[in-house]
């Protein structure tokens, strides 16, 4: 089986099916490696587990998973790839490939299909310009996954794994523990990509929880909340949340100090029971 982490087996494999990176599919794939198998290990690619990969590039990471899973579901949008991977992976078959995009595609049917009486595992190295897109979808399809790990760009991780209530969290930060328990695992330089990015990468795994972390009068509202907060970050909860929602500032001040807090709070300071319980109070009255 040829290392597909290899320069000179990409370069042969790009010359054979005249293949060339795509820019605006922000296609860089690894070099590294030590990377792929650890992806594959920490993302529970295992016995009893059925895994869907988005995005395959040559393989590589595919093969780690496959190597070490029942079943492998690979969703990839880039057609070009098809022939390529029929090489690479040609001593696999434990692995089903899927031309097309992720964002349309039924993940549950899927599952349902490839991975019946199966845990399910997802796994996946994402452009960064799909990063927050493709994790939220992921989330709210409520796919019966365990563990979804991905690596994204290094100031993106560190974003989706912020605690609410720290300088560093942000809207997405609340979404995600809404839907799961995020961990930062380990990092990837710029130079283990070919070609190499501007940027530093870093892996992460979303333990999915088996129900939201919190409770809210309404789901939806509960998160227009959140986007609306962080819609004007530099201002206080009530001037973002009057000024996104449309709604009298007294009305907003009113629901924030009776959810306990002060009016001139800022979104980053609150924590994920105290952003649900002002848009709990909220939901009566302007929802």
């Amino acid at each position: 089986m040829e290392n597909l982490t290899d320069i000179n087996v990409i370069r042969g494999l790009c010359e054979r099916h005249g293949f060339s990176f795509s820019k605006s599919l922000g296609q860089n794939f690894l070099i590294n490696p030590s990377v792929c198998p650890k992806i594959a290990e920490m993302g529970n690619a295992k016995k009893g587990f059925g895994v869907i990969e988005i995005g395959t590039g040559f393989g590589v990471l595919t093969k780690e998973l496959a190597l070490r899973a029942d079943k492998v579901v690979a969703v990839e949008i880039d057609s070009r790839l098809l022939p390529v991977l029929d090489e690479t992976l040609s001593e696999l078959d434990n692995i089903r490939i899927i031309n097309a995009d992720v964002l349309k595609t039924d993940l549950h049917q899927v599952i349902k299909e490839e991975f019946e009486g199966a845990d399910v595992a997802v796994c996946a190295n994402l452009p960064y310009y799909i990063t927050s897109p493709v994790i939220m979808y992921l989330l709210e399809q409520r796919l019966p996954v365990k563990t979804i790990t991905v690596m994204v760009q290094k100031e993106a991780a560190v974003r989706l794994c912020a605690l609410p209530g720290t300088r560093e969290c942000g809207a997405v930060s609340y979404a995600i523990r809404y839907y799961c328990e995020p961990q930062i695992l380990f990092n990837v330089s710029r130079g283990s990509f070919m070609p190499a990015p501007n940027v530093d990468s870093c892996v992460i795994r979303l333990d999915v929880n088996s129900a939201p972390a919190v409770e809210t009068a309404d789901e939806a509202f509960f998160f227009k909340v959140i986007k609306a907060a962080f819609s004007q970050r530099r201002k206080t909860l009530a001037n973002s949340l009057s000024s996104s929602l449309k709604a009298d500032k007294s009305i907003i001040t009113a629901a924030v100090e009776k959810a306990g807090l002060r009016a001139d709070i800022r979104p980053e300071k609150l924590t994920l029971e105290e952003m649900t319980a002002v848009s709990n109070e909220l939901y009566p009255l302007i929802g």
